[in-house]
């Protein structure tokens, strides 16, 4: 009952609760330059995809945290959505400065993605963690694709994806030396597949 009250209480604070991040958003290295309409817009488009994945990353840590018998490996997963939630902040920040909004679909986001993560967990804490570091690995190569993407002169935004693109190889590699194994190919198949409707929704809606 406490874990379940627990994860209500996360969801509920992902997605209505404003965001304070323990770390300062990243600096550009260099002031942003005048962006135009367009600009503006898939900059922001992109930080909307970016909320959104960080939105899922939250119910994905939650839920698997949730799952798992493992007080240690359940400290490991709510320091890494602590980290996550840094991510939320900063790009809801962005949005904002950006003079945009997050996806309308959140909830549905969020509950999709606390369903797989609490399935993971359901199979076992090596199949959750080789989840993690799946995850992690589509995560970062979708940010790579954002860095090539998002207009060149919007150095705020490229901060905060260059940073969190090393959170997430970080969260692979920790959950890789705790013990997560390698999930077979269909499933990374699906996984690819979940998050490009993801992705391509959220960057409009």
């Amino acid at each position: 009952m406490d874990r379940l009250l627990g994860a209500a209480d996360s969801a509920l604070r992902t997605l209505f609760a404003p965001h304070r991040a323990s770390r300062p958003a990243p600096a550009p290295d260099q002031p942003d330059a005048e962006l135009s309409a367009g600009e503006r817009r898939e900059a922001a488009a992109l930080m909307r995809v970016n909320h959104v994945g960080e939105i899922c990353a939250q119910a994905l840590y939650t839920a698997q945290a949730a799952a798992t018998r493992d007080p240690a490996l359940r400290q490991h997963l709510e320091h890494a959505a602590r980290e996550e939630t840094d991510h939320l902040a900063w790009t809801r920040q962005r949005l904002d400065a950006l003079g945009d909004r997050p996806s309308l679909l959140n909830p549905l986001w969020y509950a999709g993605a606390f369903g797989l993560g609490l399935l993971a967990g359901r199979l076992g804490d090596r199949v959750s963690l080789g989840f993690v570091v799946e995850t992690e690995r589509q995560v970062e190569a979708h940010l790579d694709g954002h860095l090539s993407r998002l207009p060149a002169g919007d150095h705020s935004s490229r901060a905060i994806v260059r940073q969190m693109k090393a959170d997430e190889v970080s969260h692979a590699q920790a959950a890789q030396a705790r013990g997560g194994i390698e999930l077979p190919a269909p499933v990374k198949g699906l996984m690819r597949a979940a998050a490009k409707v993801m992705t391509t929704t959220a960057h409009r809606i």
